[in-house]
């Protein structure tokens, strides 16, 4: 089975960061890709998952078992310099809906490892924005959704009834996880040393129940 880790290692000693969220995962595609060429790697794969339609990031198909795969790219305003290339990283913001669709993924997965056999499941998130992985000391519209170190995501999440409809928009129905996922963040790169000069990620992996 692919070691992420190893291969999140591999794609930062090439790359400190990625213009978009297309091109990390187009990198994290070629990488997967180069370790193991007998895999067959399909994006934006729409795949039958307990009566809906999903559509999947990744799906790789190795000889013994396939891997789905969904990646998130977040960034804060970062401008990096160097003898290759040069970034202009904006703020995404919407931290609390990054969160959610961030969670949202690992449901999605949750879906797909228990209707394909042998598919075992990675939610990916890679940014420079160090308010997902920092506590929080206050309650927030999003404290369901709570990213940081440490924490366990498992069961029903949903807004507090604070959140505003511009807040929940698109995103009102709670989420339900049948597993529970303990947070572990890694460090990624360091671009420079700018307030948010550090990339970290939190994979979260997926087994089917």
């Amino acid at each position: 089975m692919i070691n992420i880790p190893n291969l999140m290692g591999n794609l930062a000693t090439k790359r400190k960061a990625y213009f978009s969220e297309a091109d990390f995962q187009h990198s994290f595609a070629w990488e997967v890709h180069k370790q193991f060429p007998e895999a067959e790697v399909r994006l934006e794969r729409p795949i039958k998952a307990n009566g809906k339609l999903l559509h999947l990031d990744f799906q790789i198909q190795l000889p013994d078992k396939s891997l789905a795969v969904e990646l998130k790219y977040k960034t804060r305003n970062l401008l990096i310099e160097s003898q290759e290339e040069s970034y202009s990283l904006s703020k995404h913001g919407a931290l609390p809906q990054g969160k959610y669709d961030f969670i949202k993924d690992i449901v999605r997965l949750e879906n797909i490892t228990s209707s394909l056999e042998k598919c075992e499941g990675y939610a990916i998130l890679l940014t420079n924005d160090n308010a997902y992985w920092r506590p929080r000391f206050k309650d927030t519209v999003d404290k369901a959704f709570n990213l940081t170190e440490g924490n366990i995501l498992s069961g029903e999440m949903a807004w507090t009834e604070a959140a505003s409809p511009g807040t929940k928009k698109n995103r009102e129905n709670s989420l339900v996880l049948s597993g529970s996922y303990k947070l572990n963040w890694q460090d990624y790169s360091f671009a420079n040393q700018e307030n948010c000069g550090q990339f970290r990620y939190l994979a979260v992996h997926i087994q089917a129940k």
